[in-house]
């Protein structure tokens, strides 16, 4: 259906606008008329919901909009609804007087959306780039409930836990980042430049070199012939590999074979269980039932492998299982979570044991990010042993033999 710009007054004669969607424009006037609203002009609008669009130069110019702003646009819509200010109001009044212009073209479009019947949490899903999959439904949860003040000052502790857990991640590989570029850019100097002029020598001697010696030359050679080949192979390997996440199948090959990885997989694991367990808890407390609680819970996982999981417990739920039984059937939760989940089941108290679980796996992330820098030097240190290792017993030992040949006394 197509959408209308309009202008109207309400009963206290203040002037109404934005966008709504309608057959024509007699069925946009009669929205608002039921509304306590008269239409002063409605015109057909070439822009929709998401008319707030913003355009190259815009886009170039404005400034990102980030995690801060997200965070801060939580805590006041908490504080501003818990006043009783209606929602429509609080975005008027955050849009009015956000300091990121970008972050106020989106709260325009968000009133727009709402203006046109939409849910916040379907017009937060418009904005993926802001508004991840796990903040959107746990808005969908609040709307659900009706306990939208309650959700927004959760999602500020999760978008500074998440925020806090990110920079630990950058300062951690930071180093490691730093080696691996290193040693990169040394086998590159070494293989494009050093060995050809050894290769020289060799050849210049005529003897017969070590196994190694003549691998790191064909090494070498091979590189200086295709390295265009290479390059290209490794842009299209990387490309291939971005495509293949964005599929289905492919996303859910990816995010299982993170999670068997020696010390990224441990890591993402429990990242994923704690988002699990206080997902489940928020929605658990705000009254949802359990098989709408897990299709919730599977949106918010971040990891298309535990989530097709999630959607198996759900399923088995509606067929009348128990939790921890369909559970236990998936093989991927962690003896800890299980045995809460079969605790809390029993108990009546699944929300305070999962809240439990959440802040154990949340400090045990903290704990392995801070420590994660220590664990990965030895694996460098030792790549690198090897590396020189190699170019030493390749390159410098027949050096050497050569040195010798050339000093033994003459007969």
């Amino acid at each position: 259906m197509p959408y209308f710009s309009y202008h109207a007054r309400n009963a206290r004669g203040e002037l109404l606008q934005g966008v709504l969607e309608g057959a024509d424009s007699s069925a946009v006037a009669t929205y608002l008329l039921n509304i306590g609203a008269t239409p002063v002009f409605i015109e057909l609008s070439s822009r929709g919901s998401q008319g707030s669009e913003v355009s190259f130069t815009d886009r170039l110019l404005l400034p990102k909009v980030n995690t801060t702003d997200v965070q801060l646009f939580s805590r006041q819509m908490h504080t501003l609804l818990k006043a009783g200010v209606p929602i429509m109001r609080c975005l008027k009044g955050l849009e009015e007087s956000a300091v990121n212009k970008s972050f106020a073209k989106i709260l325009r479009d968000l009133r727009e959306s709402l203006d046109a019947g939409r849910d916040l949490s379907t017009a937060m899903r418009s904005h993926p780039k802001v508004f991840s999959a796990y903040y959107c439904s746990i808005v969908q949860v609040g709307e659900m409930t009706g306990r939208l003040a309650e959700i927004f000052p959760r999602l500020y502790e999760f978008l500074e836990f998440d925020m806090k857990m990110r920079q630990q991640i950058k300062s951690a590989l930071r180093y490691p980042k730093f080696v691996v570029s290193a040693m990169l850019g040394a086998i590159l100097v070494i293989n494009l430049l050093v060995i050809p002029q050894f290769a020289k020598i060799f050849a210049k001697a005529h003897t017969e070199l070590p196994p190694l010696t003549k691998l790191l030359i064909g090494s070498s050679n091979f590189t200086q012939a295709n390295w265009p080949y290479l390059l290209a192979l490794m842009v299209a390997a990387g490309f291939g590999i971005y495509r293949l996440r964005q599929t289905k199948e492919g996303a859910y090959w990816w995010d299982k074979t993170v999670l068997k990885m020696p010390i990224a997989g441990s890591l993402a694991m429990k990242g994923i269980m704690a988002r699990f367990a206080r997902s489940y808890a928020l929605a658990y407390k705000s009254g949802v039932p359990v098989g709408p609680t897990l299709s919730v819970v599977a949106r918010t996982v971040d990891n298309a492998y535990i989530a097709a999981a999630v959607e198996q417990m759900r399923d088995g739920v509606e067929r009348g299982e128990s939790l921890i039984r369909t559970a236990s059937t998936t093989g991927v939760f962690t003896p800890v979570v299980l045995q809460m989940l079969s605790v809390g089941e029993e108990s009546g108290e699944l929300d305070t044991l999962m809240d439990e679980i959440a802040g154990m796996y949340e400090q045990e992330v903290q704990w392995e990010l801070s420590t994660l820098s220590g664990r990965i030097e030895p694996l460098l240190m030792m790549a690198m042993g090897v590396l020189v290792l190699l170019l030493a017993l390749g390159v410098f030992l027949p050096v050497w033999d050569l040195s010798q040949v050339s000093l033994k006394p003459k007969p």
